[in-house]
């Protein structure tokens, strides 16, 4: 799924804060004359001349001219999915506020028909919760789950799953305290998360011999950031198996740096607890030294990104 639209608008975007409000709102206009007729874009007001304003009313205005309440809508879903695609990638021009209000705004007008309603909430699912997704964004899932759980076209069976995801998604999310656990080592030593004393944490929750943990592990050695930061004591790695054949850890340990902190959850509590959500392995979390959670569920290059810039 290609995404084109969002950056024909960030240059949109620019050109007006440069002054050159004539050209912008003459490609606005030839943009929704080119839009098919199933979907057509908004123009912005030619009186919003700020890249913050004119992003502003791009993301509210979105969906002005769909009628969530035609199904025939559905006849194009190949269109229709790359405008939900453009309209998620566009939340990256706005303050993170706005893009989740705009997201539940647009759920609950989608929800006026239950088929239309379904359609959209599994393009979220596909873009926004699947691990395989490079547009997987859990903060930008909530108002989506949200407002499954507020519809009126769903019955309770139905809000059973986003029930629980929601539950989920609000257990070590941004800026809030991870969830602690116990942790043992090889040696029969146990200790916990919250007694890893560093400025950041690296959180390794990963299976032994899956093939995405062997390659995480690659990722993590070769991650220059990362090691710096190791080296230099400010951070530390904790590896942690949550599941139960120790003895399949125990014939995998050679594959992690000895320097790591390298334990298994010796009485699942991760994973009978549902302390973390492990939809995907490995799951990587990155912690500042309180124990907050500066990423979820990440990726190694996007921890290397978020330590450069504080490096």
């Amino acid at each position: 799924m290609k995404t084109y639209l969002n950056i024909f608008f960030l240059f949109l975007i620019l050109c007006t804060a440069c002054g050159n409000r004539k050209a912008s709102d003459n490609q606005a206009e030839d943009i929704k004359s080119d839009s098919t007729k199933i979907f057509a874009l908004p123009v912005i007001p030619a009186l919003l001349n700020t890249p913050e304003s004119r992003a502003d009313y791009l993301v509210r205005h979105y969906w002005e001219n769909v009628d969530f309440a035609d199904t025939t809508y559905l006849d194009h879903r190949e269109v229709m999915e790359q405008a939900w695609v453009d309209y998620i990638d566009i939340m990256k021009l706005v303050p993170e506020e706005t893009a989740i209000s705009a997201i539940k705004q647009m759920y609950k007008d989608a929800g006026k028909k239950k088929k239309v309603f379904f359609y959209f909430t599994d393009l979220a699912e596909k873009y926004l919760y699947d691990p395989n997704s490079p547009m997987r964004n859990e903060e930008l899932y909530i108002p989506v789950l949200d407002a499954m759980l507020e519809s009126t076209v769903l019955d309770d069976t139905e809000k059973i799953l986003p029930k629980g995801r929601r539950e989920l998604a609000e257990q070590n999310r941004l800026g809030r305290q991870a969830e602690d656990f116990t942790y043992t080592l090889v040696s029969g030593k146990s200790g916990t998360l919250y007694g890893v004393k560093a400025d950041y944490t690296l959180l390794f929750i990963n299976n032994p011999g899956c093939h995405a943990c062997e390659e995480g592990i690659k990722e993590l050695k070769q991650a220059p950031a990362i090691n710096k930061e190791f080296e230099a004591g400010n951070l530390k790695i904790l590896s942690v198996y949550p599941d139960e054949d120790k003895e399949e850890w125990e014939r995998h340990l050679s594959d992690f740096p000895k320097e790591w902190i390298n334990g298994y959850d010796k009485k699942l509590m991760i994973k009978e607890k549902n302390l973390y959500d492990l939809k995907a392995i490995p799951t990587l979390y990155l912690l500042d030294k309180n124990k907050k959670v500066l990423l979820k569920d990440a990726v190694v290059g996007q921890i290397e990104q978020y330590l450069q810039q504080r490096q």
